[in-house]
């Protein structure tokens, strides 16, 4: 991280003290979270007037920073989550996921992490989901997938929910999700397997492409009538899968999802995908 957890310990500018019903706080948001934010409150503290009781995930997400994007909550030196109801002179540093800095310690604002990854995409990101099932991982993505639709598959199987929709973010519904910022859908693929650290996770030919399904061994014999001659020929060892029947072999399309999975691993170390695939 950039910059140090705040110790909520500054004072805020003289003359902000409430007075006939205005309240005021003072706010920092750290790393990513100013992405949402105006020009003005990037990287600063910032001082806001409010009259009315809120709570702080309200007034958080009404600065336009989902409250999934949010990790960690620091208000006058104490960490508090998101019912927290924000009070005159509050001090408050706002965090997203750590990466590299262990805040088990600390209280955290979803009950626990997911534990198996698991997403589901909005229709913005179809490039993105067929990338991700290429690499193994369980990604539901329909292109006439409804908001309420992709917030009930989150919250009711325990899904991640990736986006370029902002807005869907901020449903209470949902306690898992990350604001994609890549529009290139190689970069999304680098974004998300860094943001949650997915390179161990990564299981090729073990996903169907097109429908997500779980892809199971097949004897040759039961799949030849359906095979081109050379395919016939030159390869043994195939898969299938049980939803959709599409079949799939170490082909030259293997050889490529190798490339592409190498090319996101270098991402680790290098900051650059175009030279991949």
């Amino acid at each position: 991280m950039g910059d140090d957890i705040a110790n909520g310990s500054g004072t805020a500018r003289s003359g902000q003290a409430a007075s006939g019903g205005i309240s005021v706080a003072q706010f920092r948001f750290y790393e990513e979270l100013n992405d949402f934010l105006p020009a003005k409150y990037r990287k600063t503290d910032f001082t806001h007037t409010f009259t009315r009781r809120a709570s702080i995930k309200d007034m958080i997400e009404s600065f336009g920073v989902p409250h999934t994007e949010v990790e960690l909550i620091i208000v006058n030196g104490r960490s508090v989550d998101f019912s927290h109801i924000v009070t005159d002179q509050d001090h408050i540093s706002v965090y997203p996921m750590f990466e590299s800095l262990d805040i088990r310690p600390l209280l955290r604002l979803r009950p626990a992490p997911l534990r198996q990854p698991a997403f589901v995409l909005d229709t913005q990101l179809g490039r993105l989901a067929r990338y991700l099932r290429l690499l193994g991982l369980d990604t539901l993505y329909r292109n006439d997938y409804s908001d309420d639709g992709i917030a009930h598959l989150a919250s009711e199987q325990r899904r991640t929910l990736l986006t370029r929709d902002r807005m869907l973010l901020h449903r209470s519904i949902i306690t898992h999700g990350y604001f994609v910022r890549a529009t290139d859908p190689l970069k999304q693929v680098g974004e998300v397997l860094q943001r949650f650290d997915l390179y161990n996770d990564i299981k090729p030919l073990s996903r169907c492409i097109r429908c997500n399904g779980t892809l199971t061994e097949v004897e040759k014999d039961a799949v030849i009538d359906r095979l081109e001659p050379k395919t016939r020929r030159y390869y043994n060892h195939f898969r299938i899968c049980p939803d959709c029947d599409q079949v799939y072999w170490e082909g030259s399309h293997f050889r490529k999802m190798i490339g592409l999975i190498d090319g996101f691993r270098r991402k680790r170390d290098h900051d650059d995908l175009n030279e991949v695939w």
